[in-house]
């Protein structure tokens, strides 16, 4: 934006892939070097910038980690949060909102305090969470919306923020056991959490994650829970304790992901198969 410069990029430190020795940086650092923008893992550095410039204000968005009172003390920070403050504090925002089924979500400009999420807001934006919508869709909206909330606050002033105020939530990191798939759950649950991406369930021992699916009205007949209610060559329903699930995409253990009809190629599933164990 014109007038505004970067002066430093605080990002996790490179991480080892593999057994050899190669080294990945983030795509944040990958960035800043493109640009020519210093790059630090290390956030009190920011102190040594701030001996050398004025009129600076930090800004984190998913940064992980806490930041001291000494480096908040001698810098203004916003932290730039994808939820309606004071719901969804923590990690995991956007996968939360999804799982949760929640119909809104949103972008938060905040302070950056001690406490976990708990600034005055500076500014807010209310953003909509469609049915197909995924992780990397809503972050795409989202972010296209913080950049711009952002952006006007810079140029314009923070002005005061306003108290967060109502009952927090918070959302915890997403750990694997947040997406097996339990199919005494509802085909809608079961959805939200496809949708959150890695999705798995097992069939004859073996995993296989979902990677996408829609929730449908099949005739469930006495199929239970994870069995199968529907199959033909391009399709396959699977009971849920309320409604059905059409399978779109899986990715079969040790095996590149697929369409559904590629996989009823060689799986010989029946009426009678049962996902889940």
């Amino acid at each position: 934006a014109d007038g505004l410069s970067v002066e430093l990029v605080v990002t996790r430190p490179d991480v080892r892939r593999g057994r050899g020795s190669d080294v990945s940086a983030s795509p944040v650092k990958i960035a800043a070097q493109k640009l020519g923008i210093p790059v630090s893992h290390d956030v009190s550095d920011v102190l040594n910038v701030v001996k050398e410039k004025t009129n600076l204000v930090g800004v984190v968005v998913a940064f992980g980690e806490l930041i001291s009172a000494e480096v908040l003390s001698q810098m203004p920070m916003v932290n730039v949060h994808f939820s309606l403050l004071p719901r969804w504090r923590g990690a995991a925002p956007v996968e939360r909102a999804i799982l949760a089924g929640d119909n809104t979500t949103g972008v938060c400009i905040m302070r950056v305090v001690e406490k976990l999420d708990e600034g005055e807001v500076y500014a807010r934006q209310e953003v909509s969470i469609d049915d197909d919508d995924d992780v990397e869709s809503l972050k795409s909206k989202l972010n296209a919306v913080a950049i711009k909330l952002l952006l006007q606050k810079i140029k314009n002033g923070f002005g005061n923020g306003v108290s967060q105020t109502g009952e927090p939530s918070y959302a915890k990191k997403i750990k694997p056991v947040d997406l097996q798939i339990d199919w005494s759950k509802s085909a809608e649950q079961i959805a939200r959490q496809v949708r959150v991406g890695g999705a798995f369930t097992f069939m004859n021992g073996r995993r296989v994650k979902i990677l996408s699916a829609r929730v449908v009205g099949a005739i469930l007949g006495d199929s239970k829970p994870g069995q199968i209610c529907e199959v033909a060559k391009t399709t396959c329903c699977v009971a849920t304790s309320k409604g059905a699930l059409s399978l779109v995409e899986v990715q079969p253990e040790g095996k590149s992901a697929m369409l559904i009809e590629e996989w009823l190629n060689g799986a010989r599933l029946n009426t009678q198969s049962i996902f889940g164990v």
